[in-house]
């Protein structure tokens, strides 16, 4: 992918089933500019990677509108302050709508207000701020309560809603007077009217035409563009039952025959039957990204800022970067920022899975939708809108989510060849039934092909993979497992090694105070004060440690240093209240006549099991060691035993000494190990692993590891390490606990799992439907039935994936 590529995604309105997504997706990969474009139907999204220097946003709204289909956009109503005179107006209109996303601005002078239209994955509320102050005018959101999004599915199961009330009301009759023919059902009343067949042409024309008007449509959209979808089959078996039907009832008038056999019932039961699958298939497709709304839903409302030394409540959307805000006990922090006033303690369990609040004061960064537990913070935003990380973490899902993983293109394809194949098949059916089974009898003929047309709509083909990568990469999210695309949900099944970095994957990547052994007469307290307080001067990292230990234990350190030198490589003099005190190496001990050999082998006994030892001398007489390391993460040993349980080889690798590693990995039961590596050679070892046949996934958390994470077949990085790891890496595992990679794993299998019964279900589904419509033994109320209830099925089955365990 070239640097200059850009990724949109854009709601679509209109598509009914497989077809369609794979059609809008053809039209869209023809663009010139477009790199990969993906539909998903389950999610009503396309995904675009294209080059902006050949074409735009613009350009596949049009496109998607010519297929026939909608491109959703958001809505936003502003105040805009400053205007005087209509070419004001006309300034800003054009400048909004200069804005790339924006697909109508309307600027009114009167009631100094602006009207934008946008797709809020390309621009978001306050670029258009930005761009009316760039012009020179002030932009507010109004306040208005009723203004909040629409969600556009909602509004799709109310109309569908309404559709299904009216035309079962309609149907009812025509219904009740098929079923009362039956000689099993004779006894049931019917009245006679109901027989009549201009009453039915009257109950079942507004069903044909009004609620089933969206068959008709999308089935001229799709043959006008060459192809054929869902509801072709839709519109042509019910058409051909309501004409036939409508046929014979002006007969009567020539005949005056009253009792004739119609097919009323079967066109608008037909009909209501697949909207009520439509209902029930948009409300379970709704709970299928329940994901993305818990995410969306902690994202804190509005903010509290300090503008022109005032303090404002604002919505969120207006926060900018470097304002001033207030965040009071209780309240979760509105955005990504510093604290530069004051204490507290924030539960960033939503990010980390810790449940224990972290201590946090001036300097710190806190996190947006984390929780301010005891005090009140001043904080400057650092980061805003799209570039907090609870967005990054949305983005990243909704990616998940609207990706295609390798398994789909089967269907895919299947599903864009499917309906001229059923249409052969239904027209092959009427014949052999007109000429040869029942030679003559049109009306049976036509039932047997209305039948076969109805039970074959790829609808669950369609949905049998989108549904359960939304599923199970939403379920794994809350997990705190990030995958960044449906291809790696797919692949991470498959692996069979698992390579672990050292340093702050396995370890907490933090050194510690671990052993403090005095000789001498000092005691513990003294000789850490002297101690913490000459390492107090130093820069080194293993000193920050030596002296957080000291200071966790209550001991208050000195001021009085008159003298402190570092000497690289052996460690440091200095000179405490007249004391003169020596930390650091065998080399520092030899150079000032130091004897230590008494102690030499406790030395040696800490340096194997990985700890870094010091020896400390005051006033030249050998006086203790102290001992510093890294220390294991609680859950890495528990951790490395589960995945050895899934029959997966575990390979610790770091660019520590050998004996170091080997003391960790004997810590945690790993029982292979690669040391001594430097950064760039990370990647060449896991390339060595892939060489012999194994499926790698490399577990790495800091800048070291990014080209290892990207070359692995799957690269998982820590959540709690560097932007450059989770970058290259294909999942992230928010909560810095080895558990996760288990749970990703695990949540990978379920979900293929899932989707290979969800294809099973809707090839078989087909197969055996058609030959079984084709006989006759299906009547088309009950294939319809069938077709509308085998969608709703897969998209449930999908859905158990949200219940899973982890």
């Amino acid at each position: 992918m070239s640097n200059a590529t850009k990724e949109v995604q854009l709601p679509i309105t209109g598509m009914t089933c497989a077809a369609c997504a794979t059609r809008i997706e053809k039209g869209l990969n023809k663009l010139e500019g477009v790199q990969e474009a993906n539909v998903n139907l389950a999610l009503e999204k396309a995904a675009i990677k294209y080059d902006p220097a050949q074409t735009n946003t613009e350009n596949f709204v049009k496109k998607i509108n010519d297929l026939g289909y909608g491109v959703i956009t958001e809505k936003a109503e502003f105040d805009i302050i400053g205007m005087t005179c209509a070419a004001c107006a006309t300034r800003i209109e054009k400048g909004i709508n200069k804005l790339e996303g924006v697909t109508k601005a309307t600027v009114n002078l009167a009631l100094e207000t602006a009207s934008v239209e946008y797709n809020s994955a390309q621009v978001n509320i306050q670029e258009i701020i930005q761009k009316v102050e760039k012009i020179g005018y002030e932009a507010k959101v109004k306040q208005d309560k009723n203004s909040e999004s629409v969600d556009h599915r909602q509004k799709e199961i109310e109309k569908q809603k309404g559709k299904f009330i009216f035309s079962l009301i309609l149907s009812f009759p025509l219904l009740w007077a098929m079923v009362s023919h039956f000689e099993f059902t004779s006894f049931i009343y019917l009245p006679d009217m109901l027989m009549n067949p201009w009453v039915q042409l009257a109950l079942a024309t507004p069903v044909q035409f009004v609620v089933g008007r969206q068959f008709y449509v999308g089935a001229y959209k799709a043959l006008r563009n060459g192809s054929a979808n869902m509801d072709v089959l839709v519109a042509l078996g019910t058409s051909a039952a309501y004409f036939y039907s409508l046929y014979l009832t002006i007969m009567t008038i020539v005949s005056g025959e009253q009792m004739v056999e119609l097919y009323f019932e079967t066109s608008a039961v037909l009909i209501t039957l697949i909207i009520l699958g439509k209902l029930f298939e948009a409300r379970a497709k709704g709970r299928s990204s329940e994901a993305i709304k818990k995410l969306m839903g902690l994202q804190a409302k509005t903010a509290t800022v300090l503008r022109d030394g005032k303090e404002l409540e604002i919505a969120l959307a207006e926060v900018v970067v470097g304002d001033i805000i207030y965040v009071k006990p209780g309240e979760k922090i509105p955005v990504d920022g510093e604290i530069i006033e004051g204490s507290s303690a924030l539960d960033e369990s939503m990010l980390t899975g810790e449940s224990v609040p972290i201590d946090k004061t001036v300097g710190d960064p806190v996190i947006g939708a984390t929780i301010n537990k005891n005090g009140f913070l001043k904080i400057k935003a650092t980061k805003v809108g799209r570039d907090t990380a609870l967005a990054q973490i949305i983005k990243v899902v909704e990616e998940a989510q609207g990706s295609k993983a390798p398994i789909q293109r089967l269907a895919d394809q299947i599903s864009g060849i499917f309906v001229p194949i059923v249409v052969g098949i239904a027209v092959v059916t009427f014949l052999v039934w007109f000429i040869w089974v029942s030679p003559g009898n049109f009306a049976e003929a036509l039932e047997k092909m209305i039948a076969v047309l109805v039970i074959a709509c790829p609808c669950a083909l369609g949905l049998a993979t989108p549904t359960s990568i939304m599923a199970g990469s939403g379920r794994a999210a809350e997990a705190g497992v990030l995958f960044k695309g449906g291809e790696h949900l797919e692949t991470t099944h498959r692996i069979t090694t698992v390579v672990l970095d050292k340093t702050g994957t396995v370890t907490n990547g933090k050194p510690v105070l671990t052993d403090v052994i005095i000789e001498g007469n000092y005691s513990e307290n003294t000789f850490l004060q002297l101690v913490g307080s000459a390492e107090k001067q130093s820069e080194h990292p293993l000193a920050e440690a030596i002296v957080s230990g000291i200071k966790e234990k209550g001991i208050n350190l000195l001021e009085a240093v008159s003298h402190f030198e570092a000497i690289p490589g052996y460690g440091i003099n200095t000179n405490i209240n007249g004391q003169e005190i020596l930390i650091g190496t065998r080399k520092l001990m030899n150079k000032y006549g130091v004897s230590f050999e008494a102690a030499a082998g406790k030395m040696e006994a800490l340096e194997e099991t990985g700890k870094t030892a010091m020896l400390v001398a005051i006033d030249r007489k050998f006086a203790g060691i102290v001992a510093v390391a890294d220390t294991v993460k609680e859950t890495s040993k528990a951790a490395i035993q589960k995945l050895k349980n899934m029959g997966l080889e575990v390979i610790m690798m770091t660019g520590d000494n050998i004996r170091t590693a080997t003391a960790i990995a004997n810590e945690v039961g790993v029982d292979s190990v690669i040391a001594e590596v430097l950064p760039e050679g990370k990647a060449a070892e896991v390339k060595k692993l892939q060489e012999q046949g194994r499926k790698v996934a490399m577990v790495g958390d800091g800048i070291n590891d990014a080209p290892a994470l990207a070359v692995a077949d799957i690269g998982m990085a820590i959540g709690t390490g560097t932007d450059v790891a989770m970058e290259a890496a294909d999942i992230t595992l928010m909560r810095g606990d080895l558990n996760s990679i288990a749970d990703a794993i695990f949540m990978s299998k379920k979900t293929i799992q899932n989707i290979k019964q969800n294809l099973f279900w809707a090839f078989g589904y087909n197969t055996l439907g058609i030959p079984i419509a084709a006989i006759g033994f299906l009547v088309p109320w009950l294939a319809g039935a069938a077709m509308a209830f085998s969608s709703v099925s897969v998209v449930l089955n999908a859905l158990r994936l949200q219940r899973v365990k982890l």
